[in-house]
């Protein structure tokens, strides 16, 4: 009668639910295990052994997952997941550490979050927990992240105390030789092997590569052209137009310039000295320009194909050429290139004769942005917003002061997080403080956007606007956590009556709120 009906009886098989998945592999440096191939083994015996169906991949390959720059599959991935398009339910990974070696362990937590949020999950593969979100499973994956982001600082020491130690032995660490030079491959005892042609790299890993005289001729013209500097007194461009005269090019087969000669000219390798570290860019961070006492150095490790004596005197020419001329000589210089050139540019000034070099004037005026600004001029990419952002900076610790007056005039108890600067108040909940610049648009209206520290998740975001020149605050907004559904928020002149509510034009409104009653109550 049931399979008359159409129904099927109790006992009988139901067909099995196929789960439908994305892939995603990562290939950094680390170990042949971690190949995406390999990676994308392990993933498919998981997913047959638990009726998935993998329907697209994502890989990124030999990418660092120390942050998101750089890994477009990963951003592909999730852009997929925010825009509501994408064709699977669940995202297979091979273990925490493919997902990302994140330096924090809650970029790693958000990414995974943006995913859950949208209804699919991520499931580690090679990991011995399931990503359920248990007690267990959250905690083993926070000491995972923390684990995997530790590994990739101790990496980090071990390489940069390891190279160091090879440049004071002598050892070239990347880059071309420069003209007049020529990298050489030497084994384990120091023993020559062979003279690198340009692009050429060592294939063994204990040989090592050290820099040797170039050609005679190379030779001869780098020696020339320090005589000309020192005892003839023939400034860089006129070198460069000497060189080119002769129908001589640079190592990289270009004509010469006063920036080509000038590097010649400051630069130690040709007197036998190898200097690193001169900047870092250690885990994906802000690349910065290291002062002298952090360089790593060993001198005369190479043959020196340049006398030290003239050397060091063409380096007091250098020195002296802008010593000799007062700050507003410095500047009249700088606007009359500007003047003749239309534009300015580090390379600009460099190329330029008779002025000093950039990082001279980057020296004597605290920045080139600094010198630019003296001389009335605005590069074409507005460079204002480093200055606006420095000043952003000095304000939060005031905008934080102030508000944690308003805590102590009503009678809370509050401390702050050193970590995280976060407030916590009364024990019950935390408050995170946000500073928005101005952004002017071409139409003329004026845009704030926000960035939360969703990490962090604090009950309440207090936002502060600033105006229109970024040198006061404009209004404060109050956001509570449930209320905040993405990590930004764009703000325009006018908002709506929803955010219009959480709008206070003075911390004082704040009073109210803050009573520790209503605090409690928010909590």
């Amino acid at each position: 009668m049931a399979e008359r009906n159409g129904h099927h009886s109790d006992n009988e098989a139901q067909p099995e639910k196929r789960v439908r998945a994305a892939e995603y592999v990562r290939m950094s440096t680390d170990h042949q295990k971690y190949s995406t191939q390999n990676q994308a083994d392990a993933i498919r015996q998981y997913a047959a052994a638990r009726a998935i169906d993998i329907v697209k991949t994502y890989a990124d390959e030999g990418k660092s997952g120390l942050s998101l720059d750089g890994r477009d599959a990963l951003k592909r991935l999730i852009e997929d997941v925010e825009s509501g398009q994408a064709e699977f339910n669940t995202i297979l990974v091979y273990d925490v550490s493919r997902w990302g070696r994140f330096q924090d362990a809650d970029e790693g937590a958000y990414y995974e979050y943006i995913c859950k949020r949208a209804g699919i999950s991520v499931q580690y593969c090679a990991e011995q927990f399931e990503n359920d979100g248990s007690p267990i499973a959250t905690i083993v994956k926070g000491v995972k992240r923390a684990m995997a982001g530790e590994h990739s600082r101790e990496l980090s020491v071990k390489v940069f105390a390891g190279q160091g130690r090879q440049i004071e032995l002598g050892h070239r660490q990347g880059g071309p030789a420069g003209y007049g030079l020529r990298r050489a491959l030497i084994d384990q005892n120091g023993a020559f092997k062979a003279e690198l042609a340009h692009g050429e790299h060592k294939s063994i890993q204990t040989d090592r590569v050290v820099l040797i005289a170039g050609p005679d001729a190379e030779v001869a013209v780098v020696r020339k052209i320090y005589r000309r500097f020192v005892e003839d007194l023939i400034p860089e461009r006129q070198i460069a137009d000497e060189l080119n005269a002769r129908g001589i090019v640079t190592d990289l087969g270009r004509p010469w310039t006063r920036g080509t000669v000038h590097q010649i000219l400051i630069n130690e390798k040709y007197i036998g000295n190898n200097v690193w570290n001169r900047v870092s860019f250690k885990l994906k961070k802000k690349r910065v320009r290291n002062s002298p006492d952090m360089w790593i150095r060993a001198d005369g490790v190479f043959p020196a194909i340049v006398d030290h004596h003239l050397f060091d005197a063409a380096q007091t020419i250098i020195r002296e050429r802008s010593f000799r001329l007062s700050d507003e000589e410095m500047l009249e210089a700088l606007q009359k290139l500007r003047q003749d050139k239309g534009l300015l540019s580090g390379l600009i000034i460099d190329e330029a004769e008779g002025l000093p070099s950039s990082s001279a004037y980057s020296s004597r005026f605290g920045s080139l942005l600094q010198a630019y600004k003296l001389v009335g001029y605005t590069p074409k990419r507005d460079y204002r917003y480093v200055e606006i952002n420095r000043h952003l900076r000095t304000l939060h610790p005031d905008v934080l002061t102030k508000i944690l007056g308003c805590l102590e005039a009503v009678g809370c108890q509050f401390h702050t997080i050193p970590e995280t600067e976060l407030i916590s108040v009364n024990g019950e909940l935390t408050i995170s403080v946000v500073i928005a610049r101005c952004h002017h648009t071409s139409g003329g209206s004026y845009r704030w956007r926000l960035r939360f520290d969703a990490g962090l998740q604090p009950d309440i975001t207090i936002a502060v606007r600033m105006d229109a020149a970024n040198k006061t605050p404009l209004d404060y907004y109050l956001l509570p956590r449930i209320d905040i559904a993405s990590e930004k928020l764009k703000l325009a002149e006018e908002n709506g009556l929803a955010l219009d509510g959480y709008r206070f034009e003075s911390l004082e409104p704040f009073y109210n709120f803050l009573r520790p009653e209503i605090v409690t109550e928010a909590a």
